[in-house]
Order: C-alpha cells, then sequence, then structure tokens
C-alpha cells in the first residue's frame, strides 16, 4: 500500500524537541494489520493514519505494538500535515472521526488547539508495585479509564526519575502519569508519561495524558487555564483550558521531513 509519509514534531516550535509523529496518508483504504505494521517500523511513540470521508477525516492512532483509543500529538501532527499540504485551508478547522469521537482541530494564532475530552481521574487505592516501580512512594494515586496518575513530592523527583519499566510494564494500565507542581514561574505543573504496557517506554510530550492533568492541576489550583512542561528528554508544552466535560489543548508543531512510503 504506497502513502505519503510525514514526520512531525508536536507541542514544539524548535525541531527535534516535543514528540515526534508519522503521519500516513494511504493510497487507498487499508487494513488494521498493515498500519500496524507500518508503526512497528516507523519505532514512533504513534504514527496517525488519514483516511478522507464525505465532510471530515478519520484518525487512527498506532503505537509500534497496538491501535490506542486517543492520542494528543499525532492528532496535532495530522492536523498540521493537511493544513501544510493544502488539503484544508489554514483558516478552517477539522473534525477528525476517531475512537474517541469528534476531535475538532483549530489553528489559534500561532498555536494550534485541539478540543478532547476531559479525562479526570478518581483516587484509587494502593496500586501494588507502583512505588517499587517508580523508586518512589507518590503522594497521591488515582485512575481514569486508561492511565494511573501518581503525584510526586516535587518536580526533581519526575525530571529526575529512573523507573524499572519492567516492573511499570506489569501494572494494568496504558500507561502511568508521573506528576509534581512546577518550581517554575511560567508553568503550573510537570509530567511525564511511561507505557511500556503498551510498546512506548516513554512518550516526550503525551497530549492524552494532559486531558486528566489538566482537571487534577485545575481542580488543585483553581484554575481553568494551565500550562504543562513535559520532562522528557526531549520536552515539550502543553496550554489547556478547561471547558466542562472538554479540555482544549494547545501547541506547536514543526514539520521534519516528507517522503513516500513504497510498500
Amino acid at each position: 500500500m504506497p502513502a505519503e509519509l510525514h514526520l512531525v514534531d508536536a507541542f514544539t516550535s524548535s525541531p527535534f524537541r516535543g514528540n515526534v509523529a508519522g503521519v500516513c496518508i494511504p493510497d487507498g483504504p487499508p487494513d488494521a494489520e498493515w498500519m500496524q505494521k507500518v508503526a512497528a517500523e516507523l519505532k514512533h511513540s504513534e504514527t496517525a493514519f488519514l483516511l478522507p470521508a464525505k465532510e471530515n477525516w478519520n484518525l487512527r492512532w498506532f503505537t509500534p505494538a497496538q491501535e490506542v483509543e486517543l492520542c494528543g500529538h499525532a492528532t496535532l501532527a495530522a492536523a498540521f500535515v493537511l493544513w501544510t499540504t493544502g488539503r484544508v485551508p489554514r483558516d478552517k478547522a477539522i473534525a477528525f472521526e476517531t475512537l474517541s469521537g469528534t476531535l475538532t482541530v483549530r489553528q489559534s494564532g500561532d498555536w494550534i488547539s485541539m478540543d478532547f475530552p476531559a479525562e479526570p481521574a478518581t483516587a484509587s487505592g494502593p496500586v501494588p508495585g507502583l512505588g517499587r516501580a517508580l523508586g518512589i512512594d507518590p503522594l497521591y494515586v488515582a485512575r481514569n479509564r486508561f492511565d494511573i496518575l501518581a503525584e510526586l513530592p516535587s518536580a526533581d523527583d519526575v525530571c529526575s526519575l529512573e523507573p524499572d519499566l519492567n516492573a511499570l510494564a506489569a501494572i494494568p494500565a496504558r500507561g502511568i502519569i508521573v506528576t509534581a507542581a512546577s518550581d517554575l514561574p511560567h508553568f503550573d505543573f510537570v509530567s511525564r508519561f511511561f507505557a511500556p504496557a503498551v510498546g512506548v517506554t516513554e512518550d516526550p510530550v503525551t497530549g492524552s495524558a494532559h486531558c486528566c492533568l489538566g482537571p487534577y492541576w485545575g481542580e488543585k489550583l483553581k484554575k481553568t487555564d494551565l500550562d504543562g512542561f513535559q520532562c522528557s528528554a526531549r520536552g515539550g508544552t502543553v496550554k489547556i483550558t478547561l471547558q466542562g466535560d472538554r479540555v482544549i489543548l494547545g501547541g506547536h508543531a514543526v514539520h521534519i521531513s516528507s517522503g513516500r512510503l513504497l510498500v
């Protein structure tokens, strides 16, 4: 299945920062097995697959190991590619049909904003093996339908964390969000995201995790507009606006390469 293929760094305005996503636009309708093989070949946290529909675009996301229900950075990258290649005018919003419903993305000045579902977490009891896997006992643990959220004592604890990835992979969840209040005045919180259970050891910048982090820190800080920094090695910034059961995620993107997939 020949296809157009792009690489985009998302949630950053600098190349080789943020989170790189593959964006694949096949020449014809692909099957799930082919999409999974392409994602495994590319080895990025997620690869987005785009197919035009009657009015909107169908969008699916695959890690190197499996399809996922929600992904922020690859959605941002997919919208950026549609605007950059002229398939959609830059002043027009894009509606994606996904496993998480319709997601609308638009340009807001020099930012790209995405209307996503809020995914608040509820307090949970102790998660067996979590403290041992992280190497530190969390102050607070909660879960949503995807992930486990663990608040750590300090931003340095989050940013210097070296977890046992094999132990994390054994915990039944898509991924583990670790977070703490920021020690920098221009950010409200910091975070990192580990998802070895779905083939992603550490995701550099995770839009879908901020669907959980936004409601969590919004309630703690009594704010509806927040700025998060994901302090992975590549690092990236996510703006969040809370709107009831929705979150608006904002970020930048950098186009790294374009080409063709030949098989």
